[in-house]
């Protein structure tokens, strides 16, 4: 998915990040070379036994070249916090891979559940389909005998009609249904989809339980706990910059000139830099603690929010239960009543619209027990991305 893959190079860019911060411990070594050409020879003048005189200085053209390696030494903590600051964004970054990854498991497994829904609506639509076109033919038997009205003959053509229509809205809603499931996966969106009634264990446990487990295995928590982090900790590395500074300097120069005694020199100095006053790191420091207090509000909010979905998927997955323990019992007693109303009718004791009204309740029962299984299973998958294990 193409999602996930976002998502991971992501996560490879926070890893170059933290390198990056990582590098700054490190030496810096610059290398530069320059040629200088002026128009006049560089000259001094000055005056021996009353006499002006003068001397040149250096060549009018002339290279320069110098390479010069810089090692901090002591940087009252920057480096450190800027450090920390990107190992808890690597940490954010890899939870939010793992949020990703399970957002897009969540919409396969909805697009999955989708198109066995739809397969099992089709096979639905089309036993209506074979239960009317058999009525239709003990009616127009029965009105070859003069038994009933033309009417009862009309009226089943109608309802025949309208089930087959059914069927074409059932087969289009599933291959709508299977085309989604392919496009998750990044495949080929008319490539044929085959699945098996497959589907991981419901979590066990009380409510309290399941709700504690969730706020400690879901990654979106983690995600902004370290957002945190490297907020306060870069709030702190901005701080540590207004404190001294120290840093190890040293190379080579190289500066071209005939007059000169020494032309080559290596050199070493020991630097601090101490900024007293800066208008704008405080303010900088204060607006990256502020992000981090948003943070916490929004990860206090996440938590409650949480423990909600927690609750309504346990909630959904009880009421699925007794709704399919209700639908098993329907299709049963749907299933009698389709074939006694339909013996009855061959036998003049029932009508035309007794047939029609028992198919449908039939239909409308085989439908809802689906539904109810799908919706069952749906909801144990919520309650699994809820927790944080799809």
């Amino acid at each position: 998915n193409h999602q996930i893959k976002a998502a991971k190079a992501d996560t490879s860019a926070s890893e170059q990040q933290l390198h990056s911060a990582e590098g700054q411990r490190l030496p810096d070594l610059d290398v530069s070379s320059s040629y200088t050409q002026l128009s006049e020879t560089p000259a001094a003048k000055t005056q021996i036994s009353g006499q002006t005189t003068t001397f040149n200085m250096s060549q009018p053209g002339s290279v320069k070249a110098q390479a010069m390696a810089s090692v901090p030494i002591f940087t009252s903590g920057r480096i450190s916090h800027n450090i920390n600051a990107a190992e808890a964004s690597l940490q954010a970054v890899q939870s939010n891979e793992t949020t990703s990854v399970l957002n897009i498991k969540m919409q396969v497994a909805e697009a999955y559940i989708a198109v066995l829904r739809m397969e099992s609506a089709l096979q639905v639509a089309l036993s209506h389909v074979d239960a009317l076109e058999l009525h239709m033919k003990d009616v127009n038997n029965l009105f070859d005998q003069g038994m009933v009205a033309r009417n009862d003959v009309l009226t089943v053509n109608v309802e025949l009609a309208n089930a087959r229509q059914l069927v074409v809205q059932a087969s289009n809603q599933l291959d709508i249904a299977k085309a989604r499931y392919n496009q998750l996966l990044d495949r080929n969106l008319a490539d044929e989809v085959k699945l098996a009634h497959q589907f991981p264990e419901t979590p066990q446990g009380t409510l309290n339980e399941l709700s504690g487990n969730a706020l400690k295995q879901r990654p979106e928590l983690v995600t902004l706990a370290q957002q945190i982090e490297s907020l306060e900790q870069q709030a702190q590395s901005v701080k540590a910059a207004l404190l001294p500074q120290v840093a190890v300097n040293g190379g080579y120069q190289y500066q071209e000139n005939r007059y000169q005694a020494f032309e080559g020199m290596w050199t070493a100095n020991v630097g601090m830099d101490w900024k007293i006053f800066d208008g704008s790191s405080g303010h900088r420091s204060d607006a990256l603690t502020r992000q981090a207090i948003s943070l916490k509000e929004q990860r206090d909010d996440l938590s409650s929010m949480i423990g909600l979905q927690v609750r309504q998927a346990w909630l959904d997955i009880q009421e699925t239960q007794k709704r399919i323990a209700v639908a098993q019992q329907a299709i049963a007693q749907a299933d009698e009543n389709m074939k006694v109303t339909a013996d009855r009718y061959q036998q003049g004791l029932s009508t035309n619209t007794d047939v029609l009204k028992a198919e449908d309740l039939r239909t409308t029962s085989h439908g809802n027990f689906n539904n109810a299984n799908y919706d069952a299973t749906l909801a144990a998958l919520h309650l699994r991305r809820a927790l944080g294990i799809l």
